[in-house]
């Protein structure tokens, strides 16, 4: 029955994946962890850590999430549910996008796609920092590394880094 309930929540992740993988965070999180109580919400920021420090697209998470909640036939059970489903409606949808190329319509409709890419993302990093930073020193760090990556051209690894340091310097 774990093997089913995971199918269904990732296969439908996988489709609301608009925007990319970090969009998709806030409702990932809220099933994982407010409806199905398979982890803490900790739990949960710290397994998004991990994949993010991981080599590979920025979604391993979704792996590691099956593997958390039904070892290794939820990681494949979680890893195909997730990037199936998007990926068969990528190829339609790109040959279907693709004959209106010339349509000012389309590029219309992209610049209007981008806020709510961007708020997507938003609330994404929003909810991975309030469930991490559960003290002052956090909340610093949070802002801190936040504000570098906002205002300065600084690679996420290198922000980690920073972030790591503080972490293990003052805590």
């Amino acid at each position: 029955m774990i093997l089913f309930t995971l199918t269904l929540v990732f296969t439908q992740l996988s489709l609301l994946a608009f925007g990319g993988g970090n969009a998709i965070l806030p409702e990932m999180q809220n099933q994982v962890v407010n409806i199905h109580q398979w982890m803490t919400a900790s739990e949960f920021s710290s397994m998004f850590a991990m994949a993010q420090a991981a080599p590979g697209p920025n979604m391993m998470i979704v792996p590691l999430i099956g593997w958390h909640v039904a070892g290794p036939m939820g990681l494949l059970v979680t890893s195909i549910a997730k990037f199936g489903p998007s990926s068969v409606l990528t190829i339609f949808a790109l040959k279907f996008w693709n004959n209106f190329k010339d349509h000012p319509f389309r590029s219309r409709f992209e610049k209007a796609l981008k806020p709510i890419t961007v708020g997507l993302v938003l609330v994404s990093a929003w909810i991975i920092a309030e469930s991490s930073a559960y003290n002052l020193l956090l909340v610093i760090i949070v802002v801190i590394t936040g504000g570098l990556g906002f205002f300065k051209n600084i690679h996420p690894i290198w922000l980690m880094l920073i972030g790591a340091g503080l972490g293990v310097a003052f805590l």
